[in-house]
């Protein structure tokens, strides 16, 4: 059985590499593939064990192989980040206001949003929930839904992180608008101006601004693109200076892509308990990895994590559904969030607990995490084909989020910055988001952050190629 199983599973990669299978394709079945090929199921099995430890196919129980998002081994990921490790106040982040708003224009193809294309949403089932909401509870609709929201929706929520293996209940549930606000009321609820974060180095420029407007500081910690932010860094850097909080986005991580183990979960959890700083995790992405099993949570280790999520990578950008999840400071979130602005529209969270309750999510999950495979995929070999060489590119398995960084091998005089790509592409309509917007310390300026969340199409295929020759043209200038 050895030479033939060998075989087959030689023949389906194969098949994979020309494309005849595809990201996200389900193979056939044990049966019918022993039948197709004339060989015993053993041997299929065998084959199929083989891909699967190749990373070429998942194995999903209950409902058969499929296809993997393809690792590229030729492809370099950056380096570890190396940040200086000083508490700094934040600046430059007017810079992303103007940038988003330019992206937004008619006729822009966005390659730098962190948001999913609209093409892959479930927009049927959002809208057949809202009218039902509309019909249904007409009178309650219309009503403020007060802090700390909708009872069904936190009881949902809490049935979902309860699956995590979490210790929540749905009275330490806040619901807020996106994960954003929740990221916000966390740190006001437990920061005054002037106290120090510890936050990934590159990190989301969204948290950047909640820093800035709060009056906090920023400590950058080197992460890596794979294995997340540096356990020894964040513990030396709590023995320097006085750290009042630590925040992860703890998988798939923007705009690294990085995701922590299990192992590196529960030390960072031990190393925040022993530091006696909060940790706070961002787990906006954590239901869009590409591999059927859901990666954990920190707050699975310990119930003083202070867990911030939404649906609006997962769901829909506009609904504008968050929450907080926290036993200590839900009841002190829920002031916070009555104080800034109220309530939230009832109409829409009615719609996504419908929406959980009838099992639509997760639905729309088993189908978009092929989808965002499989697009992903196809930009990383449009940047291998396009790009300058010895271009390093993260390589995540989840989400839709891509860290590159160019080469500066031979760039002299003027100091490069890719934020004079993305204003070169903004005139030829293509919106990318440059990497300065990811530091506390504009660091990063040889980088550029990607979106593929979505369908991919020739539009993206040729934006993307003349993105890959503005990048040549701007480095052959500085050589």
């Amino acid at each position: 059985m050895g030479n033939l199983y060998q075989q087959i599973a030689n023949e389906i990669i194969t098949q994979i590499n020309t494309g005849l299978y595809q990201v996200g394709d389900k193979l056939p079945g044990v049966r019918a593939a022993s039948l197709q090929r004339g060989v015993s199921p053993a041997t299929i099995v065998a084959a199929y064990d083989m891909l699967a430890n190749g990373r070429y196919i998942e194995l999903r129980p209950r409902s058969g192989c499929y296809v993997s998002s393809p690792i590229h081994p030729d492809f370099l990921a950056p380096a570890i980040s190396q940040p200086a490790m000083t508490p700094r106040n934040v600046v430059g982040q007017e810079l992303v206001l103007q940038l988003a708003q330019q992206s937004q224009k008619a006729g822009v193809i966005n390659l730098g949003a962190a948001v999913p294309d609209v093409s892959i949403l479930p927009t049927l089932a959002i809208e057949k929930s809202i009218v039902k909401a509309a019909r249904l509870e007409r009178l309650r609709v219309c009503s403020y839904e007060f802090p700390p929201g909708n009872l069904e929706l936190r009881r949902l929520i809490a049935k979902r992180m309860a699956q995590l293996g979490c210790n929540i209940t749905y009275e330490d549930i806040v619901i807020t608008n996106g994960c954003q606000e929740a990221l916000l009321l966390t740190l006001k609820a437990i920061t005054k101006p002037g106290d120090t974060i510890a936050i990934e180095s590159p990190t989301y420029y969204g948290l950047l601004q909640i820093i800035e407007n709060l009056g906090l500081k920023a400590i950058e910690i080197p992460t890596d693109s794979e294995q997340g932010i540096s356990l020894e860094a964040l513990q030396l850097a709590c023995e320097h200076f006085p750290i009042k909080a630590c925040l992860v986005v703890s998988n798939f991580s923007n705009p690294m892509g990085a995701s922590l183990s299990d192992q590196q979960k529960k030390a960072l959890v031990s190393l925040c308990k022993k530091a006696r700083i909060r940790l706070i995790e961002d787990d906006i992405y954590g239901d869009l990895g590409f591999n059927s099993q859901r990666p954990s949570v920190c707050s699975r280790f310990d119930d003083k994590v202070i867990y911030c999520s939404s649906f609006s990578k997962s769901l829909a950008p506009g609904l504008r559904v968050g929450w907080v999840a926290s036993k200590q400071l839900a009841s002190t979130i829920e002031q916070l969030k009555f104080m800034s602005n109220s309530a939230l529209p009832t109409i829409v969270q009615v719609a996504v607990a419908d929406i959980l309750a009838s099992g639509k999510y997760e639905r729309h999950l088993r189908a978009v995490r092929s989808k965002l495979a499989k697009s992903m995929h196809e930009m990383i070999v449009a940047i291998e084909r396009y790009f300058p060489a010895e271009t390093r590119i993260t390589q995540p398995q989840g989400g839709f989020i891509l860290w590159v960084e160019l080469p500066l091998a031979g760039v002299k005089g003027k100091k490069f910055d890719s934020f004079n790509i993305a204003l070169q592409a903004l005139n030829e309509n293509i919106a990318i988001t440059p990497g300065k917007l990811f530091s506390a310390a504009q660091k990063y300026q040889h980088c550029l952050r990607l979106s593929s969340g979505g369908d991919w199409t020739p539009r993206k295929e040729k934006a993307l190629k003349r993105l890959g020759e503005l990048i040549k043209d701007e480095l052959k200038a500085h050589s």
